[in-house]
């Protein structure tokens, strides 16, 4: 058994840029009551030169390793080492200087943690082998020759087939490709693998692999798997890749092995195991759809995955390509022993089964559907197509974020897409301000870890790509987008295609080639959305002129970018003025509601300077309406679009001009922060007037925001909550903004409509208590409930 050995410089270590996993084979046995895993595994390698292979292996035992059969000199040096005595500490004296080491020695810990530490010897072929074999071909050639005709016929016949064999083990040796097995058992298992009571379970975070078999964790190492598990007879192990058949041991008590086999290469990290006492359900409508969990959550099971076939035949018509595995399973294991709610493996994704729901429940069903059918698109970009850099990672992650956008559009609605699409441009615009949100920086890549991929920054990265990405669609069109995301899975699916990578600069020629956008508009794009932090901030303000009959629109556009006091001058002005100066590529536009109809202007440049001040055109009248009547039926079909209401509200709130409200960016083609300054009336306007959630919401913050509240405003709050057609998640908003506004100045009332809404829906008054709740109107149900 070889001990974790101190010591040994960085020199020392292998150099393991040439090494390449061609196969690996996993064979393990697992002890459920000793919380142990022991067996081995065998990796067909390509060694490099200097004859010494590195691989990744934490807190695990190796017994023994052997290289085509020969045991051979192995090393073992432990990425984390214990801290000594606390002399190493005696210079720290403040806060500040205690930080400050504290973070160089988990730097110092996270570059240890980069480097390969199984150093496995391997014997490289002799050169005067090679030649020996050489020579003797030739010797053979030329005594040959001397004998007659028709021994000198067989001798070239079996000379050629000598010569075949000899260039294919000398192809082999060329590439010095080894088959190294190594033995093993898990000592603690800590981390990467966890054990609790009869389950067991892996999980996908970075740089965890290593910690339940040895490999090269590396994510630009890819290679097919065999694997072999061995559990107790009532257990069931469920892992990556295809079952191909379960067999019975000889032990006593008998035990059964579960072999799959992943024919398609992926990156260690993204093997997955998971072993307890499970019940699977197997898809009615797609063959290879399994769904499995624990048997106490069967019946749940059983009702929040019946849309689960939809979403997987959609992304397949979509993308018009195939599942790119053999199958898919989804695995729920009980919350309390889950590392995280969902961990995504290649064909395998385990959740946490807080996520399944009966049908006496619907709060749940929104946000399960969409954690389950993000997993099943991060299969296409993310495990199967992987990025080609660290700093590429944001693009599969903002093509899975996509994916999943046009299921909720597709099976959720509109109103539901543009909603979540709207909260999420917010969180983004408020947390991008460091470079920490830069998407596809070198530097942030590389210092961070991989860390910028989890927890809020990570989040708000993946927010971040997606709305990069509807905004290139956008550009393109909806068609010329399908087509891209269309060719990337057909290119990858390609066999003659060595690695499935995906890289920025290739997007960004798929865009400009598939996409039809220009080469300068490109240019400008990536750099600024992609390779750098910030989103615009605009401030407008209008003004109308009755006499041109036009708008004035004034505009300061600002960035959420922090920039430091001590950045360098350039020409006089700081860095932070030339980065406003600098913007974004493209034209915003101003939707204008007036008396005579809805006009959009795309005016509104987002480069040049920080100031500007626009004009356009009215195309309603203010003189001209005042003294029309309104016609009924003005329709050629008879039909009027509710003609009294529109004008009484024209005449209650333009007295002074032919406006009725403004937007900005309506069709949420930038993400942006937009301060828009407006009359009141006109934002009363927009919430009772406009059918857009994107505009109900931003009419209902900025009237529930207002410094002093007048009895419009609650009264225009109180409607929309009591209209039955608008956006539930919109009426919700308004409750809130409506409980926002009861005070002294309003003589609560705001309360008083709450209290008012809640009796005539929820309240028996025969018996003095709540209703009992009714589920089939699940809009009003979620309205109602936050109320309780």
């Amino acid at each position: 058994m070889a001990k974790a050995r101190k010591g040994k410089s960085e020199e020392q270590k292998g150099d393991n840029s040439e090494a390449v996993v061609r196969h690996q084979k996993l064979c393990l046995s697992i002890d459920m009551d000793k919380r142990r895993i022991y067996g081995y595994t065998e990796l067909d390698v390509v060694v490099p030169e200097n004859g010494i292979l590195g691989l990744h292996a934490d807190n695990l035992v190796i017994d023994s390793v052997t290289v085509d059969g020969e045991p051979t000199e192995f090393e073992v040096f432990p990425h984390y080492l214990a801290l000594e005595n606390g002399d190493r500490w005696c210079s720290v004296s403040s806060a500040t200087s205690a930080a400050d080491a504290a973070g160089s020695v988990y730097l110092s810990h996270l570059d240890r943690e980069l480097l390969s530490n199984l150093l496995i010897m391997c014997k490289k072929p002799a050169e005067h082998d090679i030649e020996r074999q050489e020579m003797h071909l030739e010797n053979g050639v030329n005594s040959s020759a001397e004998n007659n005709q028709v021994f000198l016929s067989i001798a070239l016949v079996l000379l050629a087939i000598s010569l075949i064999h000899k260039c294919c083990e000398w192809l082999c040796w060329m590439q010095n490709v080894k088959k190294v097995r190594i033995d093993y058992w898990v000592e603690k298992a800590e981390t990467g693998i966890h054990f609790d009571g009869d389950v067991l379970h892996t999980d996908s975070q970075i740089r965890r692999a290593r910690c339940w078999f040895p490999c090269m964790d590396d994510n630009l190492q890819c290679c097919c798997y065999d694997l072999e598990f061995t559990v107790a007879s009532n257990l069931v192990a469920v892992s990556t890749g295809s079952l191909l058949y379960q067999i019975w041991t000889k032990d006593v008590p008998a035990r059964k092995t579960f072999v799959y086999r992943l024919s398609t290469p992926v990156n260690a990290r993204w093997i997955s195991l998971a072993v307890a006492p499970f019940e699977i359900l197997p898809d009615s409508n797609i063959t290879h759809l399994s769904h499995i969990c624990l048997p106490a959550d069967l019946t749940k099971l059983r009702h929040t995955v019946g849309f689960f076939h939809s979403a997987f035949s959609y992304y397949e018509d979509y993308l018009s390509a195939s599942f790119p595995f053999g199958s898919y399973t989804q695995v729920f294991i009980p919350p309390e022993i889950a590392i995280s709610s969902a961990s995504i493996g290649a064909s395998l994704s385990i959740f946490s089964s807080q996520f399944l729901f009966d049908g006496k429940v619907i709060n749940k069903t929104i946000d399960t559907r969409i954690k389950l059918v993000y997993a099943l698109a991060r299969q296409w970009f993310g495990v199967y197509i992987t990025p080609e850099a660290p700093n590429d990672d944001w693009l599969l992650d903002g093509l899975a974020g996509f994916l999943t956008d046009m299921f909720i559009k597709r099976f959720l609605g509109n109103n539901e897409a543009r909603y979540r699409r709207y909260k999420a441009n917010i969180a983004v615009c408020r947390a991008d301000d460091s470079g920490a949100t830069a998407l596809s920086a070198v530097a942030a890549s590389k210092n961070l870890y991989g860390t910028q991929c989890i927890g809020l920054f990570g989040k708000i990265r993946s927010w971040k790509s997606v709305a990069i990405l509807q905004m290139l669609e956008k550009q393109m069109g909806p068609e010329s987008f399908r087509k891209i995301l269309q060719q990337i899975v057909s290119r990858a699916q390609d066999v003659n295609r060595l690695l499935r990578t995906l890289s920025t600069k290739e997007f960004r020629h798929l865009a400009n080639k598939v996409g039809n956008l220009e080469r300068p508009f490109l240019k400008e794009f990536f750099p600024r959305w992609v390779g750098s932090c910030g989103c615009p901030v605009l401030k407008m303000g209008f003004s109308y002129n009755k006499r041109k009959n036009m708008v004035e629109l004034a505009i300061l556009r600002e960035c959420t970018a922090r920039f430091d006091s001590s950045d360098t001058m350039s020409n006089g002005k700081p860095d932070s003025e030339k980065q406003e100066g600098d913007g974004w590529p493209g034209m915003m536009s101003i939707r204008v509601h007036e008396l005579d109809g809805m006009y959009d202007h795309p005016i509104l440049p987002m480069t040049g300077e920080p100031w500007q001040l626009l004009e356009f055109q009215c195309h309603s009248r203010l003189a001209a309406k005042r003294f029309q009547k309104t016609k009924k039926s003005s329709k050629p079909d008879g039909s009027d679009d509710n003609g009294d209401a529109v004008a009484n509200v024209d005449m209650r709130a333009t007295s002074d001009s032919p406006l009725l409200w403004l937007r900005a960016d309506p069709e949420l083609e930038y993400l942006a922060e937009i301060h828009l300054n407006q009359p009141v009336q006109m934002w009363i306007n927009q919430l009772e007037k406009d059918r857009d959630v994107v505009a109900q919401v931003q009419a209902i913050a900025t009237l529930g925001a207002l410094p002093h509240l007048s009895f419009s405003v609650v009264n225009a709050l109180n409607n929309f909550l009591g209209d039955s057609k608008a956006f539930w998640r919109n009426r919700i908003e308004a409750a809130f903004a409506l409980a926002g506004t009861a005070s002294e100045e309003t003589d609560w009332a705001g309360l008083t409509h709450l209290v008012a809404f809640y009796k005539t829906r929820r309240f028996d008054a025969n018996i003095g208590l709540p209703k009992p709740n009714d589920f089939r109107d699940f809009q009003e149900y979620f309205v109602l409930e936050v109320m309780q």
